[in-house]
């Protein structure tokens, strides 16, 4: 649930491989392994067949609905519904409530369209929205190159 934090790998390797190979673990390793590399499908479709060990743990739900819109946010500056759904595994009306209390709080915009086309605009931040930065410091004239072309023979 730390997520994006490495805490989940550091305190794997605190535990004696023996333990690691019980079955719990084994799933816990392949969950946190869809959640590193953003398979968050996977994730959900994991979590659904392990209930026991997502239901054992408060806000866990949640704590990856949250990480899950971080990474888009930082990935997408618009988004398909059907991705942000299955990505949350929020869907229906539940979905539709959602979206609208994102809009509402967090700068979300609603495309136009319904269902299945519906595009999800989110906030720019410098990741999804990346600008070209000119920094004075790292630039050569040019004339100071051409002086090593003959070098270069």
């Amino acid at each position: 649930m730390a997520m994006p934090a490495p805490d989940f790998s550091l305190r794997l390797f605190l535990i004696p491989e023996r333990v690691q190979m019980e079955e719990q673990f084994k799933t816990l390793i392949v969950l946190s392994h869809y959640l590193e590399t953003g398979r968050f499908r996977q994730f959900w479709d994991e979590a659904t067949k392990s209930r026991h060990i997502v239901e054992a743990v408060p806000g866990f739900e949640q704590a990856i609905q949250t990480y899950a819109i971080h990474v888009l946010s930082l990935t997408y500056q618009k988004i398909p519904r059907p991705v942000l759904a299955g990505a949350i595994n929020i869907d229906g009306l539940s979905l539709d409530k959602f979206l609208e209390h994102q809009s509402a709080n967090s700068g979300w915009i609603l495309e136009k369209g319904h269902g299945r086309g519906q595009l999800i605009v989110l906030p720019r931040n410098e990741f999804n929205h990346p600008e070209l930065k000119k920094i004075a410091a790292d630039t050569v004239p040019l004339e100071h190159i051409t002086r090593i072309f003959p070098i270069l023979g």
